[in-house]
């Protein structure tokens, strides 16, 4: 900006000062409130100046905002930013650290109904650790993550109960006790709120049960004993035909015990044994809105000059249509304005020109903004009469419709080896007259395999996959859709109409390698609930008999991945290889639907805190699992949906003010941060986010130099993404095997080995998560 220009700015500004002198003292006498000006001030903040920027000014301020909100304490540009009070209208209040319109820091925030919050908060949300205290009188102290209960932490009942122990998004999980106040008390694990695995509940009159839970009950082995050492060991379960134990009686036991029946457990001791539920908030901080002043550029209307204070000058009239209500988090921390909203130096600070109707023009231009990929139609092409695979897809809807529909064992997780026994397999007839077991049909004649059918039944009531409900989406009226092309390994795919389910055709090869680690698949996807691997449903066969050649076709129901009210508007298949790892398609012919590949990648994905650590965690689990299976080839899909979008296709970085009526199309939902705090605040609500499935989270754009075109990862620009993430690993099928072995050893002659995919197991494993947790990283605050 130009000395004049400056110059011209700083005697506007002066004689607005001069003009508002009067209506300030005015003002001051009516709301009996006084104001601290910059230039009068004194203290000494040069801590706080320094976060604030070297050129802004902190002030001691008292005001009344025009929605009726009060607030007083340091200010600076347009937001509070030091130390504050903030009383909102409907008498919510906030009393501590603020650091750029956002409590930051320690401070206490109180309800009308009494409750009350004391503690460390992050970018306005209760975080860190800090004491709640509710209107109805219980306590819980201990450590936070986002307004939940997340960590160690104690909590006191008003009716006498307390816990202690973890917490996990509001819930107690993990290790934890919990006492009623007749004296009963439980030690041991948790589960989303409810006792669940192992541990040992006390009676206040020594009786003592120790051993497997399940939904606040027993459940599986366990032992119950008396205070005179008499012990009853067996099975436990509140179905009868379930429950079988043994009991063994003390020397001194009374002839009291004989008569007890296992089920006084479930009936009579534990009857009123009941956890207390959680306490409901009615508004958290995070949803809290401050009333400040802004411009609204690109609108011709009068300008609006504001005193040094942010107050109106003197007869503007209408201010409330100037007022608009923000939630600081969702500008990054910065000002309400447009982050290219231009600003005057002058002696005391910084001035928004736009604020006062004097805005000078510089040359500075932006980068041209992303693009959201442009819209593909919808996957595949339907499978109707004529098509080449009608008659297999008929095949493959009965098969499953006789499959899941036949009667089977009752649903124990517990499954004996002989359930993965690869001999474990059925084959049924299908003549198109039917059979006795078989309806008639218009296909021809076929035969049916099922390849352990009880593991896979399981597998579907651990995945809590609805029987009804599944047979539905694959053997409706709806036809399937096979995608327009087959994989890279020649198997073809087919979706069911409602997206929920891929089938995929198998090689022989395929089939021997999932029947051969099945059991080692089933104890990881049922020890780790939030397994990043791709889940299974069926596997299956069907042998046509109607033809020269009775050819066989095997193949595999596995979830999509991508089945989500969210358009996925990027797809990213990430391996840690860089040899042939980018899509062959031109720039002007991607679209949504295009995977795109480790070269292509330009974000770093930023997941909030706890979803981080959660994330490492399972990856390493999940690695190590298909490690020791001597699997190789996978990848981790990753698919994103951009939130906020223009109506001119451009993706609007986080903290930039979108525009009035520049949403995304209607139709796509979209998680604001009002959205996101009541999907904490509503537990009922969280089951929709799961790690790897509707996750909240941003991504930061990267730009690849014309030097480093093979170079995986690449330089960050400081430019964030508000995205909803979808991703697992897929492709498990694969084992090193000697062809694999030869494509490695011809490779490694041409190229360089690390570049290449076809590694080792353990290689792969380690490549492919020193990759991942470079492009995965923790989202700062």
């Amino acid at each position: 900006m130009s000395k004049e220009s400056g110059s011209s700015v700083y005697k506007a500004w002066e004689a607005t000062v001069r003009k508002t002198q009067a209506a300030r003292k005015r003002a001051n006498s009516i709301f009996g409130i006084s104001v601290d000006h910059a230039d009068d001030d004194d203290h000494d903040h040069s801590s706080d100046e320094s976060d604030c920027g070297p050129e802004d000014m902190i002030y001691n301020a008292d005001r009344i905002l025009p929605n009726g909100d009060y607030y007083t304490g340091h200010w600076c540009e347009n937001f509070p930013h030091g130390q504050g009070k903030y009383l909102w209208t409907d008498g919510c209040m906030y009393v501590g650290e603020w650091f750029k319109g956002k409590t930051m820091g320690k401070g206490r925030f109180s309800w009308p109904s009494g409750a009350t919050y004391e503690g460390e908060f992050k970018s306005g949300y209760m975080d860190g650790n800090g004491t709640y205290t509710g209107s109805n009188g219980d306590t819980y102290k201990g450590q936070w993550v986002m307004n939940l209960k997340h960590g160690h932490g104690t909590k006191n009942y008003s009716n006498g109960d307390w816990y202690e122990g973890e917490w996990r998004r509001g819930l107690q999980e993990g290790q934890g006790r919990y006492q009623w106040k007749d004296g009963n008390h439980y030690i041991g694990e948790w589960k989303n709120g409810v006792i669940c695995g192992k541990g040992a509940f006390v009676w206040s009159n020594g009786n003592r049960y120790d051993g497997n839970w399940e939904d606040c009950v027993p459940k599986g082995n366990g032992t119950f004993r008396w205070p005179d050492g008499s012990l009853y060991v067996g099975n436990w379960s509140k179905d009868l035909s379930e429950q079988n134990g043994t009991y063994y009686p003390s020397q001194s036991s009374s002839d009291a015990n004989l008569e007890w029946n296992p089920e006084d457990v479930y009936n009579v001791d534990l009857k009123n044994c009941i956890i207390c539920p959680g306490d409901k908030v009615s508004i958290l901080p995070s949803q809290k809105k401050l009333a400040v002043w802004r411009s609204a550029k690109g609108e011709s209307v009068k300008p609006r000059r504001m005193s040094v204070d942010g107050r109106v000058s003197v007869g503007l009239d209408k201010p409330f249509d100037r007022m608009q209500m923000w939630d600081g988090s969702a500008h990054g921390g910065e000002s309400p304005c447009n982050a290219g909203d231009h600003r005057a130096s002058t002696v005391g600070g910084e001035l928004d020109e736009d604020m006062m109707g004097l805005h000078v023009e510089d040359g500075n231009q932006r980068g041209l903004p992303m693009k959201v990929p442009k819209t593909a139609r919808r996957q595949g092409e339907t499978i109707s009469r004529g098509h080449k695979n009608y008659e297999l897809m008929l095949n493959l809807q009965l098969g499953i419709r006789h499959s899941v529909g036949r009667p089977g064992p009752s649903g124990s997780l517990d499954l004996k080896p002989s359930a993965f026994d690869p001999r474990e397999k059925y084959w049924t007839r299908f003549p198109s007259e039917g059979s006795k077991y078989t309806p008639p049909h218009q296909s021809c004649e076929f035969k049916w395999k099922d390849y352990c059918p009880l593991v896979f039944r399981t597998l579907r009531k651990l995945f809590k996959v609805d029987q009804a409900d599944y047979m539905l989406s694959i053997c409706g009226n709806d036809a399937l859709r096979e995608l327009s092309s087959p994989g890279k390994s020649g198997s073809f795919f087919y979706l069911t109409n409602d997206d929920r389910y891929m089938i995929k055709t198998m090689k022989k090869a395929e089939v021997k390698v999932l029947i051969r680690m099945l059991s080692a698949y089933y104890n990881h996807v049922r020890a780790y609930e939030n397994t990043l691997v791709t889940k299974f449903y069926g596997l299956h066969c069907v042998k046509l008999m109607g033809q020269p050649i009775q050819k066989k076709v095997r193949f595999i129901i596995m979830g999509n991945l991508f089945c989500s009210e969210y358009t996925i508007h990027r797809r990213f298949d990430l391996k840690g290889s860089s040899l042939g790892r980018t899509t062959d398609k031109p720039e002007t012919e991607i679209d949504e639907m295009t995977i795109l590949k480790d070269l292509d990648l330009n974000f770093i994905f930023r997941l909030q805190k706890t979803w981080f650590q959660d994330f490492c965690r399972q990856i390493d689990r999940d690695c190590e699992f298909l490690e020791q299976e001597r699997i190789m080839d996978y990848s981790l899909l990753v698919g994103l949906h951009f939130r906020n979008i223009s109506a001119a296709g451009d993706l609007i970085p986080s903290g930039a003010h979108t525009p009035t009526g520049d949403q995304e199309s209607e139709g796509a939902p979209r998680l604001s941060r009002a959205d996101m705090d009541q999907l904490l605040l509503d537990p009922s609500r969280w089951a929709s986010i799961k790690l790897g499935l509707n996750m909240p989270a941003r991504v930061e754009k990267t730009e690849r130099k014309t030097d480093c075109e093979f170079q995986l990862v690449v330089d960050p620009t400081g430019e964030y993404y508000d995205v909803i993430m979808f991703f697992g690993i897929i492709d498990i099928l694969q084992d090193y095997d000697i062809s694999k072995k030869l494509e490695h050893a011809y490779k490694s002659i041409q190229y360089d080995a690390t570049s290449i995919s076809a590694v080792d197991p353990k290689q792969y494993s380690r490549r492919f998560r020193d990759f991942i947790y470079k492009v995965f990283a923790e989202e700062t605050t």
